[in-house]
């Protein structure tokens, strides 16, 4: 990288998050794409399953982007992907890989920015525009095995989020993540990926939601799925999507006024024209002053 080709200041203008978005749905495309040549399932998730039955697109103030795949789906997409994925516009990042250390996936936008509120630990982290790619794993059988599930998660996501860098003011959190890198993640990853096919629900712990009853879905609710319009195309969401949407949202068709659309803005930085390597020794230099509370 030429040393006078480093950005050291915010552009004049960002993405606006109309352009945001535009990007990420280069990336949807994508992702199906390599699914279907894949003969992969997958559905869309969280606040994308809202804005597709809601909007038949975004939501239009959020800025992201979250697909859900069963646990051995997701595992053989990311065995078999790099095989299909256009390398050169994307770049997938797998889960516990070189230079990301977190419990889920994304496919990232080459020659892009997307910067976040933290200050990565490992500056070779590739951090262009993405989507998120969440595993469902089944859950126990009982409500107290899942409850330990539930509670292995959290091992797993503070661990991955302090290797990753993660800055908050909230000292309890703090606390907790320095803790758990006496744990061992392998063991905990283990406990909360214990269920078995034959279990009537799966769970999303490691999709990031922080109340347990919003992550735990009964299996039939996600064994078929429907195709519906999102951004003038069909996508697959799970046939019970009305179900889980008042599992994660209550009375999810009810817009909210504009003063309780406080969305969890993961970006401090869009810019679709510039790599985020141009950017890097800028990152360095920004202070948050309201930290995310995102997993992304």
């Amino acid at each position: 990288m030429e040393k006078d080709s480093v950005i050291t200041k915010m552009p004049e203008s960002q993405a606006s998050l109309k352009e945001h978005q535009q990007a990420l749905t280069v990336l949807l495309k994508e992702f199906d794409r390599v699914c279907k040549v894949l003969d992969i399932p997958y559905m869309l998730f969280a606040g994308t399953m809202l804005g597709a039955v809601r909007h038949q697109g975004f939501i239009p103030w959020d800025d992201d982007l979250d697909v859900l795949m069963m646990r051995k789906d997701y595992e053989r997409f990311l065995e078999q992907a790099d095989s299909v994925v256009d390398k050169e516009k994307f770049f997938l990042q797998k889960e516990f890989s070189d230079h990301w250390p977190m419990f889920f996936s994304k496919l990232r936008l080459n020659h892009t920015t997307c910067l976040e509120k933290f200050h990565p630990r490992d500056p070779e982290i590739h951090q262009g525009v993405y989507m998120d790619i969440f595993p469902c794993d089944n859950a126990a059988k009982t409500e107290w095995g899942r409850k330990i599930q539930f509670y292995a998660s959290k091992v797993v996501i503070a661990k991955s989020l302090r290797k990753r860098g993660y800055e908050t003011n909230n000292s309890v959190k703090k606390l907790f993540m320095n803790m758990c890198t006496l744990l061992p993640l392998s063991w905990f990853l283990k406990i909360t990926k214990s269920g078995t096919d034959d279990s009537a629900y799966v769970h999303s712990f490691l999709g990031g939601a922080a109340v347990y009853e919003k992550n735990v879905y009964p299996r039939k609710y996600l064994e078929r799925k429907v195709y519906i319009k999102f951004e003038n195309n069909d996508y697959p969401v799970p046939d019970g999507y009305d179900t889980l949407l008042k599992i994660i949202y209550g009375d999810y068709m009810r817009i909210p006024p504009p003063e309780e659309r406080a969305v969890k803005k993961h970006t401090v930085l869009v810019d679709l024209n510039h790599s985020y390597v141009l950017y890097l020794e800028h990152h360095k230099t920004m202070n948050f002053d309201i930290h995310t509370k995102s997993i992304r």
